[in-house]
């Protein structure tokens, strides 16, 4: 339609001036009147003739080519038998997708070579402050040093940042397998409070020594069942309990709650600590990010705890989130697949 209406302009444009010319001449306006319509007509099958043959034939070729290509033909078969009876807007509306789709790719592109220059920023950064550390720690005791005391105590710096390096590698090599799909999944169904109990038990001697109490209350004792993977959750319950105590305040308290939620479990672990700005919260889980770096190269740690606590639930096809207040603490709350008790019969006792 579009094609009838520009070719329609063009022999109008024609006629008009070979009519006024024609006009100019004889002044007649019987004259006029037949070499517009013979002008219109002629012009109007000359150009729809040529933009046919010559545009509109090579549009449909290229629109055949976009549309079979998209659907992931090759190119010696792309050109097929599929034609549009509009292809001039069809060829520009694939195009304009094509554009924002090859738009969104760059874009995507672009963020990830962000990342991947912000993470190895961080990862170099991460390893020469211990690697610095213990060149400074080697280099001092081989100075002929003389004191017994003081090579001690450098060798047990020392060793603490290896013990970083050995933290640090392990971790990265553990997200960067979860990231891939390399560690499986173990599903098992366990009672989830039991496992907080003994993550409890084994993080106590740690808790005193940041002085801070551990409460997991006696309404649990009712049985949860869970299906997950223990061993992972063990470590995601260890990383945010651990999480708790370097951020935590002395004398304070932290807390792991159960919450029932129909065909799921959430279960919360709050503390009672510095807490977190609202700004940092949507970072919270990235790789090496810090609220203050300053405090956390003091306590330790990768600095990919969250990371790897964010990627075991994601693998369980499950949520976590954290909520803060600076000055009043943190909740870090995460989701496992609840087992109703439905699920497990119990058998009948045969009497003798």
């Amino acid at each position: 339609m579009k094609l009838r209406v520009l070719v329609l302009i063009c022999a109008l444009a024609v006629a008009i001036t070979i009519s006024a010319v024609n006009f100019y001449f004889r002044k007649s306006w019987y004259d006029v009147a037949v070499t517009f319509s013979a002008t219109i007509t002629t012009s109007f099958v000359f150009f729809y003739y040529l933009i046919e043959k010559y545009i509109v034939a090579k549009i449909k070729i290229i629109y055949k080519l976009i549309h079979n290509l998209k659907l992931g033909k090759d190119l010696k078969d792309a050109i097929g038998d599929h034609v549009s009876s509009d292809p001039i807007n069809d060829v520009e509306k694939d195009v304009q997708d094509w554009a924002r789709q090859k738009k969104s790719e760059i874009e995507g592109l672009k963020k990830q070579e962000q990342f991947r220059r912000d993470f190895l920023s961080n990862v170099s950064h991460e390893f020469k402050t211990p690697l610095f550390a213990i060149q400074g720690y080697i280099e001092a005791l081989q100075d002929d040093m003389d004191d017994p005391v003081m090579m001690r105590q450098f060798l047990d710096k020392a060793a603490k940042n290896v013990d970083r390096l050995s933290y640090l590698v392990k971790d990265l090599d553990e997200i960067s397998k979860l990231e891939t799909g390399e560690i499986p999944i173990n599903y098992s169904k366990f009672k989830l409070n039991e496992l907080i109990k003994e993550v409890i038990e084994s993080l106590e001697f740690k808790a005193d020594q940041y002085k801070i109490k551990l409460v997991f209350k006696e309404k649990y004792d009712e049985p949860t069942m869970v299906n997950a993977d223990r061993e992972k959750i063990q470590q995601v319950l260890v990383n945010l309990i651990d999480n708790s105590f370097k951020y935590g305040k002395e004398g304070g308290t932290t807390a792991v709650r159960i919450y029932d939620l129909h065909d799921q479990v959430l279960v919360e672990v709050t503390d009672d600590g510095i807490g977190i700005e609202e700004k940092y919260l949507p970072r919270l889980f990235e790789r090496f990010f810090r609220t203050d770096s300053s405090r956390s190269r003091q306590i330790g740690g990768s600095g990919l705890g969250l990371a790897i606590v964010k990627h075991i639930i994601e693998s369980h096809q499950q949520t976590i989130n954290v909520r803060s207040t600076e000055g009043i603490g943190s909740t870090f709350g995460f989701t496992l697949q609840k087992v109703k008790q439905s699920a497990f019969p119990v058998l009948p006792v045969l009497k003798s």
